[in-house]
């Protein structure tokens, strides 16, 4: 029997480092994930497809002389140098150019949370950066010879379908926070509701929506918020749902299931979201006056600057200070109705008496002028000249669908109202 003397530790080593350095140009196969994309509007659902890609053969010469792409993301209060530092970019001419050029020195603030691709070779130097700037066009630095170039190419704007559910545990914009939605679709949502529930005092814990919304992309970036195509709310036990109908080419509006306007001829509140100081009351001590006196209007509390907007097309009637009232403006509608917008800081540019104003668009912004405590919004709603109770009157509906398009429009928003059916009752299923 012959005994073979055991490997030293030293022969075991260069043993070890021969065998990786021998098949370290072999160690090339690659997982490849990608997502499969929906083509419909569905659930939605992320799969995962597991190819094996045999790559060739890494020399020495590809990693001295290989092309890399690295991506990054901008982020708030970043400079060029420190960009280019994440980048791994060490190339001191691309440095002067960016910091030169007048299309690029303000990259940073162009591009903000945006992703940034920079295509190097190995020893650091720069052969091109891509990224989307803030109108959603990309902006490619290339170089050229000794020199770069800064080009810009129009977005390639693709539409991608998202659904999503969520239930109001405190307020609105929490829960469509934690369903992933963006603010953008939350005041739509807010917005096709309006006339139906009042977001300031309606909402209860339990609440529950469904939304089925588009978002534009370019090059694979989120650019934009495009319309909520169908949306269900359920607000203390009622369900209210609307699906968006386009009765011209590019003109739309949201309708119930059956046809009906979710567009009341009048907004509930003329503010996006606030929080109401004072109600209607045939009696109230004024705080400035010192005595009792009717209220006949709703106060919100905001804070100075907020957005005031017309609850309803009209015609702008007055502009200007009015006793009490501050800066006031008093819109008619339709003959017999009458809104008021009282203690405002300003006026919208340019609106003047006489104006046509479309509901929803803004005239003024909160304030404290007149006799008032504090910066709030002064609301009133008149019909035939008496004061009503904005918060109860009953509002007038918007048109509905006429009988002509009635066919149409099911046609078109069967699809819709199907989807959020499943959705809401994949959401109470969930909930049992």
């Amino acid at each position: 029997m012959v005994t073979q003397n055991p490997l030293t530790q030293a022969r075991k080593l260069k043993l070890r480092w021969f065998i990786t350095l021998s098949t370290l140009p072999f160690l090339a196969v690659l997982s490849a994930f990608g997502i499969i994309p929906q083509s419909e509007i569905n659930f939605p659902f992320n799969e995962n497809v597991i190819d094996e890609i045999s790559l060739p053969h890494a020399s020495q010469e590809t990693d001295t002389q290989g092309v890399f792409w690295r991506t990054e993301r901008i982020q708030r209060g970043d400079t060029i140098a420190e960009v280019l530092r994440r980048l791994n970019v060490d190339d001191q001419a691309a440095s002067n150019y960016l910091r030169s050029n007048k299309a690029s020195s303000t990259l940073p603030h162009f591009a903000t949370n945006k992703d940034i691709q920079a295509e190097t070779q190995a020893d650091g130097s720069l052969l091109s950066l891509r990224y989307l700037s803030n109108n959603g066009n990309q902006v490619i630095i290339e170089k050229n010879g000794d020199n770069f170039t800064t080009r810009t190419v129009s977005p390639q704007i693709e539409k991608r379908i998202f659904m999503r559910t969520g239930d109001i545990n405190s307020t609105l914009y929490a829960a469509t926070d934690a369903a992933g939605m963006p603010d953008a679709v939350a005041n739509q949502l807010a917005d096709i509701f309006s006339g139906d529930i009042d977001f300031h005092r309606d909402l209860r814990k339990g609440d529950k929506f469904s939304v089925i919304y588009e978002m534009n992309y370019s090059n694979g970036e989120p650019v934009s918020t495009s319309n909520i195509l169908a949306a269900e709310f359920i607000n203390q036990g009622r369900q209210y749902r609307a699906l968006y109908f386009e009765m011209t080419k590019n003109i739309g509006n949201y309708f119930s299931p059956d046809g009906k306007s979710m567009r009341k001829a009048f907004l509930r509140s003329p503010l996006e979201f606030s929080r109401i100081s004072s109600g209607f009351k045939p009696s109230r001590f004024h705080p400035v006056l010192n005595k009792w006196r009717a209220h006949k209007g709703v106060d919100y509390a905001a804070s100075t600057g907020t957005k005031v907007k017309v609850t309803a097309d009209g015609t702008v009637d007055f502009v200007g200070k009015q006793g009490g009232y501050g800066n006031v403006v008093i819109v008619n509608h339709q003959g017999r109705y009458t809104t008021v917008y009282g203690h405002l800081s300003r006026f919208s540019s340019g609106l003047h008496r006489g104006q046509r104003v479309t509901q929803g668009e803004i005239i003024a912004y909160v304030g404290r002028t007149g006799l008032a405590t504090g910066p709030h919004l002064h609301y009133e709603f008149k019909i035939n000249g008496q004061h009503h109770d904005p918060l109860r009157v009953a509002l007038p509906d918007a048109r509905p669908i006429n009988a002509v398009q009635k066919a149409q429009f099911q046609a078109a928003t069967a699809n819709l109202n199907n989807r959020l059916t499943m959705l809401s009752g994949n959401q109470l299923a969930k909930l049992n």
